[in-house]
């Protein structure tokens, strides 16, 4: 099927070597930098359903929710300043990608990992010492911009240091810290809650300091990538890191095209111009701005920023709400295995269709119940039956992306750029997340009480349009080299048209355009 939809293109290269334990602990250590971003997903939801949190941040919020029946139920945590506290971080992550795709290429991955769990640990300081609304604004916004350098170098780390033929599993690493990260803070949240005095949210947003040294001490002790080692005119070393990974001495194909593919990058001097004006590059600057774009516009973090929220304002009590934040964090974890598991047996494209049908029925499932149950009105008692089944149907979704749109959207943007705009690239997919997040974490509060459960539709209407972007233009990358992956797009009956040979000889030589 070289031409046709969803083909499969076969790996050109069988590089030796096998999994040695040294890349597997340096793929195990590096994905802790996942470990931040998910606790900031967890925690920030949680907190901001804390009553002492409420009262002495965001005292407008802490009366409606307490006694002014006449707001509807729906419209009770619609505040501006609220959704600016959580907003903020993705805000900070956007800019500080673009800066440290410059850092991760001239100085290596490590570095901005190092950079990107300092800057957290000091806005977790922050923000546990807050005292008013403009600290916790503050530490936010130093939050993320170590989200920001995290999400930029990790994922680039596991897929270079990775096995091709294991390589999804490993940067599968980096989403299973993330659901970890999500589930430790739902847990935190739970019992910080209880906590007398009212000081709990202090534990819980301190608390983000200990993902932020566990990312610090990993970026002390790793490696650098040989793609990384290369890049900064080091060849001899490379070779022996590859060696060392590879665990074997039989590492020369691998090591050339390494070579080759670092050779084409120095001639770059502007990987962003490249990247952004040159036609060979038009499927992965496609792929860099919708993969990240489509992932936020699941209603994914809906569900993760404000499980706490949307439970209490689906009328479940302040505990009920927390655990059931940690029912859901739990099916998060879970169902990333699976994902780690089928990744590279099954693929990418399966994962991604599979899971997407998965989300689509169950989202629509939980807007008809809460349409069913609450009305416009968003007024009702709910029986814990009920209750249950809305719980239920939120965890199948949520399994669904946790096996699908979550991992994969970090791992096929970061397998499929070539070395000599893989930074910049990556700084694109991660700035449209961070941008896409800042703004769904920003309006929907507001969408939820303009929208009310028609909410959940209009997420699951994005879910088929998606889906069905998936499978006329994503094409299937397991298996395949990462420095060979520019045979998927030759192959593709669309993108082949953009990158095809005749492409590369014809930009080789003076006086065409081609972009």
């Amino acid at each position: 099927m070289a031409g046709g939809v969803g083909v499969s293109v076969e790996p050109g290269k069988n590089y030796p070597g096998k999994m040695t334990f040294f890349a597997f602990f340096a793929c195990f250590v590096a994905a802790w930098g996942g470990l931040i971003f998910g606790y900031d997903i967890g925690i920030s939801g949680g907190v901001t359903s804390m009553k002492p949190f409420l009262r002495k941040f965001f005292p407008s919020v802490y009366k409606k929710e307490i006694g002014d029946k006449s707001v509807n139920q729906y419209c009770t945590f619609d505040s501006v300043v609220l959704t600016l506290f959580t907003s903020s971080l993705y805000l900070a992550a956007l800019i500080s990608s673009l800066f440290a795709s410059k850092i991760t290429r001239k100085f290596g991955r490590k570095l901005s990992m190092l950079l990107g769990g300092l800057t957290f640990l000091i806005g977790a300081i922050i923000n546990g010492a807050a005292k008013n609304v403009a600290m916790l604004i503050v530490g936010r916004l130093l939050l993320g911009v170590g989200v920001g350098f995290a999400n930029q170098s990790v994922p680039l780390y596991l897929s270079e240091m990775a096995p091709y033929k294991y390589r999804g599993a490993l940067n599968i690493g980096f989403q299973l810290s993330i659901t970890i990260g999500i589930l430790a803070a739902n847990i935190i949240n739970y019992f910080t809650d209880k906590i007398s005095g009212g000081w709990g949210w202090r534990v819980s947003l301190g608390g983000a300091g200990v993902p932020a040294l566990f990312i610090v001490l990993g970026a002390l002790i790793l490696p650098d990538t040989p793609n990384s080692i290369i890049e900064r005119q080091n060849p001899e070393k490379a070779k022996v890191m590859l060696r060392k990974i590879r665990g074997t001495d039989d590492v020369d194909q691998e090591y050339n095209d390494l070579l080759a593919a670092s050779d084409a990058s120095k001639k770059i001097d502007d990987p962003w111009g490249r990247l952004l004006n040159n036609r060979k590059y038009r499927p992965h600057l496609t792929m860099a701005i919708l993969i990240p774009f489509f992932q936020q516009i699941t209603g994914i973090n809906v569900v993760m920023f404000y499980a706490p929220v949307l439970f209490k304002t689906l009328g479940f009590g302040n505990n009920a709400s927390l655990m059931s934040a940690v029912i859901t964090g739990l099916v998060n974890v879970g169902a990333t295995f699976v994902s780690i598991y089928l990744v590279d047996k099954k693929g990418r494209r399966f994962l991604f269709l599979q899971g997407g049908a998965q989300m689509f029925l169950f989202q629509f499932a939980v807007g008809g119940l809460i349409w069913g149950k609450f009305g416009v009105d968003g007024t009702a008692d709910v029986s814990s039956g009920y209750a249950a089944l809305v719980v239920a149907c939120i965890c199948i979704y949520v399994a669904g992306f946790a096996w699908s749109w979550g991992p994969l959207g970090w791992l096929v943007p970061s397998e499929i750029f070539p070395l000599e705009i893989r930074s910049a690239a990556q700084s694109i997919n991660v700035s449209v997340n961070m941008f896409f997040t800042f703004v769904i974490a920003q309006i929907f509060l507001k969408m939820l009480c303009g929208m009310k459960f028609g909410l959940f539709f209009f997420f699951g209407s994005f879910v088929v349009i998606m889906s069905v972007f998936v499978y006329f233009f994503l094409p299937e990358t397991k298996g395949i080299p990462i420095e060979e992956m520019s045979q998927v797009w030759k192959t593709h009956w669309y993108w082949k048209r953009f990158v095809d040979d005749e492409e590369y000889e014809l930009e080789e030589k003076p006086g065409k355009n081609v972009v």
